[in-house]
């Protein structure tokens, strides 16, 4: 185990300091690009400015004949490119795998100074962290990098859940974690071939009515993953990094989508994987908060002075966890509307009396 005091010490002679404090940037929406084709690359300068981030995806989804494609294909994007206020992240291919090590030389040495963040897939504990951490040092330290690179986690593996606090901890490089459902149902050996979202299956059932157990009960559908997301934000939230929902797979479901998104937002999540450009308007949507939300915020924290004793205000109780809880609402909408006009624009217009 590392002394505290070591903690934030360059693990490379010439690397950069690590940072002590995340930076908390509105990311909404990373949004996955395969850097390998064509078609996606030229749509690339359009694409990052509608998104909070933009990620050149080295892993699954790209076939194994074509790493080395994708690989080359993110660095000539990446040096052809300003990218203003949207950051660009990248995900390598998974620690055990033959391309990582050249995934993250070449990455880092040639366009270290354009990525903001790197994912790994398949995070098992704090080894894997340690690891990269290190590495990571080492090819900044040969590049000449002033600030260091962040690292996200990928929670897809019954071991990666079962350490996740550990993770979130491991690294001051450590930048958030995404929920991986596809892999990490494989893993559990969950009985669901869906990526994300919920099953039918998966429901409760209300009591019998009379002798028919079959007449006039209702079934809910439940969510397969509100255990593993929870305890993700909790981790988290703990280590003072950013937690994310990862990918819904059915693209042409979006109302499921926006209430997957949205039952991760409400949770703590800050934003989701996008698969697709329809996905980016549902992650723009839920995770930037409603006018009404923001409004009564606004509210109680006026009404609250000083934010301690309590107040009623439409009926209802607001005390000094109320004003916590508001303040993380008006911060996040300030933090949306430096980036956003039109989210400025619906913010400035609030009436505080309406």
């Amino acid at each position: 185990m590392r002394s505290p005091k070591d903690f934030f010490a360059p693990l490379a002679l010439g690397a950069p300091a690590p940072v002590r404090e995340i930076p908390v940037t509105p990311s909404r929406m990373i949004h996955f690009f395969d850097p390998g084709n064509e078609k996606m690359a030229a749509k690339v300068p359009d694409i990052a400015k509608k998104v909070d981030v933009l990620l050149g995806n080295l892993e699954d989804a790209v076939r194994a004949d074509r790493k080395e494609t994708a690989r080359a294909g993110l660095v000539a994007i990446a040096k052809a490119n300003d990218f203003g206020k949207t950051q660009l992240w990248t995900r390598v291919n998974s620690l055990d795998s033959p391309w990582v090590l050249d995934d993250l030389i070449t990455l880092v040495t040639e366009i270290g100074d354009k990525l903001d963040v790197i994912m790994v897939p398949k995070v098992e504990g704090a080894q894997d962290i340690h690891y990269v951490d290190r590495l990571l040092a080492q090819l900044e330290a040969r590049a000449g990098l002033t600030k260091p690179l962040l690292v996200h986690a990928i929670l897809e593996t019954a071991s990666g859940v079962a350490n996740v606090e550990e993770i979130a901890g491991a690294s001051p490089r450590m930048q958030g974690i995404s929920l991986g459902p596809a892999d990490l149902a494989a893993s559990r050996r969950m009985k669901t071939t869906r990526v994300g979202g919920g099953h039918p299956g998966y429901l409760v059932r209300t009591d019998p009515v009379g002798d028919d157990l079959t007449e006039g009960r209702t079934t809910y559908q439940q969510d397969l993953w509100h255990y593993t997301v929870a305890r993700m934000v909790d981790a988290c939230a703990m280590h003072g990094i950013l937690p994310y929902y990862g990918p819904f797979g059915d693209i042409r479901d979006v109302v499921a989508c926006e209430d997957q998104f949205r039952n991760a937002f409400l949770l703590g999540c800050v934003g989701a994987w996008s698969l697709h450009p329809v996905q980016i308007k549902i992650a723009n949507k839920v995770f930037s908060p409603s006018v009404d939300d923001v409004r009564h915020a606004r509210r109680v924290i006026a009404a609250m002075g000083d934010g301690t004793g309590a107040v009623m205000l439409d009926g209802k109780m607001e005390d000094d966890a109320s004003v916590k809880q508001c303040k993380v609402m008006v911060a996040l909408a300030e933090q949306l509307a430096a980036i956003d006009p039109d989210l400025k624009a619906q913010y400035d217009a609030i009436e505080l009396d309406a």
